[in-house]
């Protein structure tokens, strides 16, 4: 389950949420006057993002090469590979109530 917090709400309560990420594997988006900041999320998440980023970088440079990219390609190639991590955990999540 994500939830959207303060980080008021974070300072008061970070025991009882880090027991949450952990135990429950909830997650936190932490919010600054109602504007998204950070994430708190477990490690065994955030490894399985990064290990999804990592593959998507790999399957876009398999299909690009490598010698005619420019920096502003890699630039954009990056950002290719952020995005196609985000979707493929969100497809591979378990469903949220």
């Amino acid at each position: 389950m994500t939830e959207n917090v303060s980080t008021a709400h974070i300072r008061q309560r970070i025991g009882e949420m880090l027991d949450r990420v952990s135990l429950r594997r909830d997650e936190f988006i932490i919010e600054r006057k109602g504007k998204p900041m950070a994430a708190l999320v477990s490690v065994e998440r955030l490894e399985q993002l990064t290990r999804l980023a990592r593959q998507g970088l790999r399957d876009l440079l398999e299909r690009q090469q490598a010698s005619s990219l420019t920096e502003s390609g890699a630039a954009a190639l990056a950002g290719e590979a952020q995005n196609w991590a985000r979707h493929a955990a969100k497809r591979k999540s378990p469903a949220k109530k």
